[in-house]
């Protein structure tokens, strides 16, 4: 693993399961080799990080193998995709957003199509990290069918973005959680190591285009 990502400048964008993987998946690509600067926003959505609003439950940052800074302020301004990109010049992003399941697919697809069509047009390349399984019981609103169905619609919507499957990562109800959506320390461990093995992966294959 040491040295497969060589060369790389990754940024890594999420929302609230970043703040598992923010030392977790951030760590696991550094140690591959590349220089990584994750960010997440609570409850951000893909269009989040496209218009400029306030955080809705806080917002945090890891650079390289600096401090991670978390603050659950709601009042902070959210992280705009031009001006990460600007500071961080990556030449490959990470999206790891679920998405919330709306009633109008389109407006998803829509949504989504529009962030992994404003890092194209920066010519980088982007890996979209699907959501992981939760826990499909009471009292917690997850669902096993939900989770299967946000994964198929991602997996159409988000070209040119490769896309990394993580309910390939584990079975239903096998990663435990604290209210349904959210994972231990070792789940997000486990996941991260998958994401990472994963871009290792495709970049071994030649998938991804990162000058």
């Amino acid at each position: 693993m040491d040295g497969a990502l060589a060369g790389l400048i990754i940024m890594v964008i999420g929302d609230s399961q970043m703040k598992g993987l923010i030392t977790g998946l951030h760590d696991q690509l550094e140690d591959a080799g590349a220089s990584v600067h994750s960010y997440l926003m609570c409850g951000a959505t893909a269009q989040d990080w496209l218009v400029h609003s306030t955080v809705s439950c806080g917002r945090g940052e890891h650079h390289d193998r600096g401090p991670v800074n978390v603050s659950l302020d709601q009042r902070l301004p959210t992280y705009d995709l031009n001006d990460l990109i600007a500071k961080n010049h990556p030449n490959l992003v990470i999206v790891e957003l679920g998405e919330r399941l709306e009633p109008d697919h389109t407006f998803v697809r829509q949504e989504v199509h529009t962030l992994a069509g404003k890092i194209a047009s920066n010519h980088i390349s982007c890996v979209w990290v699907g959501p992981i399984w939760g826990q499909d019981k009471q009292p917690y609103p997850t669902t096993d069918t939900g989770i299967r169905e946000i994964s198929q619609l991602l997996s159409g919507s988000v070209a040119p973005c490769s896309f990394v499957d993580s309910t390939a990562f584990a079975q239903p109800g096998q990663i435990q959680t604290t209210d349904g959506t959210h994972l231990l320390p070792d789940g997000y461990r486990r996941w991260g190591k998958a994401i990472a093995d994963s871009v290792i992966r495709l970049r071994s294959q030649g998938a991804l285009n990162t000058r």
